[in-house]
């Protein structure tokens, strides 16, 4: 007898639908060299936790209704009060955990943190030790919990198993940036806002020689040589974190200066967004 509460799955093999004509690199509506995409942010999405935010940038790319890229949320749990068994420390304890839903890339994570997003964690531990003002809190600790929902990847790209490695640059830019505005609507004191940014060194073509842009869209371009994410504090003038990946053609030197300068470029861009979502926050609070 069948079992009629049970919705049972087809048969045989399924095949995934197939869309007509997906638009290349080619066809892709470019930004400027010095532009940045869209950021939306907004604070106060949770209200169970301390603080919260949550980030969307904007696919320029995109065809269908969702024009977004990116998402992320971020809640912040604490500060509080560590175990009795804990040892003493006179600063805060910082805990960062990155994770990416099953779904938001093309395949499938998992369930348990895999090596990147360990590596995600880490960085953005650095980045936003250097922002918060530790010995306020003494014998305290506080969680930072930033889940991925969509990653920066454009599935209908033809060439979209090319852009995996270099999406996590932008995923980190896009998790300092909503940490740091669900930090302050906790109300955790820190010496400023620190914001991501990135900068990349890109070709068109396999003719054109390569150039940096700020923001770089993944699917926009032919190649990617190298990129680098910062994260930076703009009124202190401080860098907290660099992440550095690829390989500069001849190890030119100047080339590495000017992606570091135009990735601050792009902090500073993330941080008017950012300042401004705190105070629309604290406007309609």
């Amino acid at each position: 007898m069948a079992d009629r509460r049970r919705v049972n799955g087809p048969v045989g093999q399924t095949a995934p639908p197939v869309y007509d004509s997906p638009r290349s690199r080619r066809e892709a509506k470019q930004l400027g060299d010095n532009a940045i995409r869209k950021i939306f942010l907004k604070t106060g999405v949770t209200p169970s936790a301390s603080g919260s935010a949550y980030l969307e940038i904007e696919d320029p790319n995109a065809t269908g209704p969702s024009s977004t890229s990116l998402k992320l949320t971020c809640t912040v749990h604490g500060p509080r009060a560590l175990p009795r068994s804990a040892p003493f420390s006179p600063h805060i304890i910082l805990s960062t955990h990155v994770k990416y839903a099953p779904f938001a890339t093309r395949q499938r994570r998992g369930y348990l943190r895999d090596a990147s997003e360990r590596d995600l964690g880490v960085h953005l531990e650095t980045a936003l030790r250097g922002a918060i003002i530790a010995d306020r809190w003494p014998k305290s600790g506080v969680d930072i919990i930033v889940t991925i929902i969509e990653g920066d990847q454009n599935r209908d790209s033809p060439d979209y198993d090319g852009d995996e490695g270099w999406d996590v640059m932008n995923v980190l830019s896009g998790c300092i940036t909503v940490a740091s505005a669900a930090i302050a609507d906790a109300g955790i004191d820190c010496v400023d806002t620190v914001a991501g940014g990135v900068a990349a060194l890109v070709a068109k073509d396999d003719k054109s020689p390569p150039f940096v842009v700020l923001d770089p869209d993944v699917a926009g371009y032919h190649k990617i040589f190298a990129a680098c994410c910062a994260a930076y504090l703009p009124t202190r003038d401080e860098v907290t974190n660099i992440w550095f990946k690829g390989q500069l053609p001849g190890a030119d030197a100047m080339i590495y200066n000017k992606m570091v300068e135009r990735s601050l470029v792009a902090c500073r861009n993330a941080n008017r967004v950012l300042v401004s979502a705190l105070n629309e926050t604290v406007r309609s609070g």
